[in-house]
């Protein structure tokens, strides 16, 4: 067995390669950008007025002014403004040529047909959104490396842009053992139980933007894993095996990796839960062996296996470390990290009932790990520890 500081230093040393693809901006959101972006034009393209209002010089705004005509937004229609005239103008709407001012519609009077601006706080250039001045044309108007929100995606269209270079999501494979897994909605044989790690890995998947998901299921017979683990590799960039990799009869993920070419980085770490975990690698092909429990398969995900499909993906960690003060004893022995699952709230962290690895329910109410360090002895309420928050 390795601690879990040596597993997680030899994952992210295997860690997969970023690969890029271009998309359409309308499924770019969640995304990370893989090359900056340059504006192609001016944006806004022309001087532009941001109010409701009438189109001025500023020179003339003592005086009683024509007015000549609209320009609404939209308008592909040029006008010519020369002294002593005005136009009324709308919000988003190209100021016409030889204007430099757009006074609120407010703050006029109207006099025989004939504007009066009545507005003392009047400056040049008031109203005006000028060419350019959200981005300018060839600079770079999107950084590589920048998350697309949905404001993002929403810059981005603004400036004209269809399509993006973004990381691309690596196509993940999820292949369970077990014959005595069962879908859920339909009714239980004796000796069966309900199959919850793919729903909730897939969950998971999808929430960081993970779109290629293939779920398999596999007997507990080695000739069939094989082949199911040596499709998986051809097609898929991570396989997550579920099961098979303690010490049973039927636990045969480790063989099997190995028929299969892949090379076994570790098989088994000091923690609780999640102990057996096996991690292996084949070429540029990551495999993850998680135990069948679905508590330890899920803080195996989360620990191990998340920081990994976030790195290739250009997105931050999502688990992220604090510390806190516990609110009660927790005794353990020396020996192995244990990942508790706990709610945190205003600096203090709470371990929750029900910490056994078959145990999911706590995990629900769950928003956080206490992680007790391999050599302690556990804590004492009131103590400091280190937590990581689960993304929500």
């Amino acid at each position: 067995m390795i601690s879990v500081k040596e597993a997680k230093q030899l994952i992210m040393g295997a860690a997969l390669t970023k690969k890029s693809e271009l998309v359409a901006l309308q499924y770019a959101h969640g995304q990370v950008t893989a090359r900056d972006i340059r504006a192609m034009i001016d944006i806004p393209n022309f001087h532009q007025s941001s109010m409701d209002g009438y189109a001025m010089k500023y020179e003339d705004k003592d005086s009683l002014l024509t007015i000549i005509g609209e320009m609404a937004a939209g308008t592909s229609r040029q006008l010519v403004l020369n002294k002593g005239e005005a136009t009324r103008i709308f919000t988003g709407a190209p100021l016409p040529e030889g204007a430099d001012t757009v006074v609120m519609q407010e703050r006029i009077c109207l006099e025989n047909g004939k504007l009066l601006v009545e507005d003392q706080t009047l400056f040049k250039g008031a109203n005006v959104r000028l060419k350019g001045a959200e981005v300018e044309s060839g600079v770079i108007a999107m950084a590589a490396e920048t998350y697309l929100s949905p404001a993002a995606v929403g810059f981005l269209a603004g400036i004209g842009c269809a399509e993006v270079w973004v990381y691309s999501p690596p196509k993940v494979a999820i292949i369970l053992t077990g014959n005595e897994l069962q879908e859920p909605g339909r009714p239980l044989d004796f000796g069966q139980v309900y199959e919850a790690n793919s729903v909730q890995l897939k969950a998971v998947l999808n929430k960081i933007g993970v779109r290629d998901i293939t779920v398999q299921t596999a007997e507990d017979q080695i000739e069939v894993l094989q082949d199911v683990l040596q499709k998986a590799l051809d097609t898929h960039d991570i396989v997550l095996l579920n099961g098979g990799v303690s010490v049973g009869d039927y636990d045969f993920v480790p063989l099997v990796a190995q028929r299969c070419g892949v090379e076994q980085q570790f098989h088994k770490i000091k923690q609780k839960p999640g102990k057996p975990l096996f991690f292996g690698s084949k070429k540029d092909k990551l495999i993850f062996g998680l135990p069948g429990n679905p508590s330890s398969s899920l803080t195996c995900f989360y620990e191990y296996v998340l920081p990994v499909l976030e790195n290739r993906m250009g997105l931050t960690n999502s688990l992220t470390e604090i510390t806190a003060r516990v609110t009660h004893d927790y005794p353990k022995a020396s020996g192995l990290t244990h990942f508790l699952k706990a709610s945190y709230s205003n600096g203090t962290v709470t371990p929750l009932h029900a910490q056994e690895s078959f145990r999911l329910h706590s995990f629900a109410q769950a928003n956080c790990f206490i992680v007790l360090p391999e050599e302690s002895k556990g804590c004492l309420a009131g103590e400091e520890v280190t937590v990581h928050l689960l993304p929500r």
